[in-house]
């Protein structure tokens, strides 16, 4: 094998490499961002919760009038 074609495939190696590099970059940077909408949701909801339980809600784990 010449040194040609070991750079050949070397460069072949690594341009597959870049493409898998960017692919796992493209998925870090969604799952971020669902994370993110995630994190807020719960935030949220832990402000509904919050507040239900201000306005005299009651408890949240109380059995319903028919218990």
């Amino acid at each position: 094998m010449s040194n040609e074609d070991r750079f050949v495939d070397i460069e072949i190696k690594l341009a597959h490499q870049e493409d898998l590099v960017e692919s796992l970059n493209q998925m870090v940077y969604q799952q971020s961002r669902r994370i993110d909408q995630l994190e807020a949701m719960v935030a949220g909801l832990a402000e509904h919760i919050r507040t239900s339980a201000q306005a005299g809600g009651g408890p949240l784990n109380e059995p319903p009038p028919h218990y």
